[in-house]
């Protein structure tokens, strides 16, 4: 993704670094990576805590095949609603719950 539109998307969050990882892209905050993009899609760090909030408006866990065993792993990241990326005020409630997510990881 354009990395001027991911600024302006989490402008509301604070200051954000973007730095390219896997052939997509990490989005980091001062606790950490809180959301990246993959085959260009958006998905936001989650947790045991945090997981249900984006289970219940039907986000889909990331899951890729690995190379080696070929069986599904799950990561700890959601894609986000169509909505949440249309401005940063849509975004803000998803960027904050998965900047909380990093500074749990942190801990």
């Amino acid at each position: 993704m354009d990395e001027d539109y991911l600024r302006d998307l989490f402008a509301s969050v604070g200051p954000i670094t973007i730095k390219r990882m896997f052939g997509g892209q990490g989005v980091y905050c001062a606790h950490g990576i809180f959301a990246l993009v993959a085959f260009d899609k958006l998905f936001m760090k989650g947790d045991e805590q945090s997981a249900p909030a984006y289970e219940a408006e039907g986000m889909e866990r990331w899951v890729y095949e690995g190379h080696k065993n070929r069986r599904p792993t799950a990561m700890p990241y959601w894609q986000v609603p169509d909505e949440a990326l249309e401005s940063a005020d849509a975004m803000e409630p998803w960027a904050r719950l998965a900047i909380e997510t990093a500074h749990r990881a942190r801990k």
